[in-house]
């Protein structure tokens, strides 16, 4: 039987599963404690885990691209927003406030859009604004 891969040894593996190099962005990102690179549905998900020791600092953000939409991922709670753009291409917004979660974690927040022959979906947990999703998403070159 053949092991399921959970996790990838790093950023060279989910460029291997697109065909392409996995679009990461380059706007300025908060300190990282860590990276993980995992295979998610027809793509991958790259996830920087942050530094968020000082107060008011989110704790994560994660980036899905692949060929096809990321698998829907459940969130009690979730509010759909009013539909938005990232760098002129139609986007989706949602965010649920994960009351169960640390302060860090809260709320969570999920702009998915297609570009560049992707489907993209970067989930941001913690106090990140809706511009700063936008700017992170505009900023990843595709």
């Amino acid at each position: 039987m053949m092991a399921t891969v959970t996790e990838f040894e790093g950023i060279a593996d989910a460029d291997a599963r697109l065909g392409r190099p996995f679009p990461l962005p380059s706007a300025p990102l908060p300190l990282g404690r860590w990276v993980d690179v995992a295979p998610c549905g027809a793509g991958a998900e790259v996830a920087w885990n942050l530094d968020d020791t000082r107060a008011g600092t989110p704790a994560r953000l994660a980036l899905y691209a692949g060929a096809a939409p990321p698998p829907p991922r459940a969130l009690p709670g979730a509010v759909q927003a009013a539909d938005t753009d990232v760098a002129g291409a139609p986007a989706q917004l949602r965010s649920a406030p994960l009351e169960e979660a640390e302060p860090s974690l809260r709320p969570v927040r999920e702009l998915a859009w297609q570009a560049g022959g992707l489907h993209l979906r970067l989930t941001a947990q913690g106090p990140w604004t809706v511009a700063d999703l936008r700017e992170i998403a505009a900023s990843i070159p595709l």
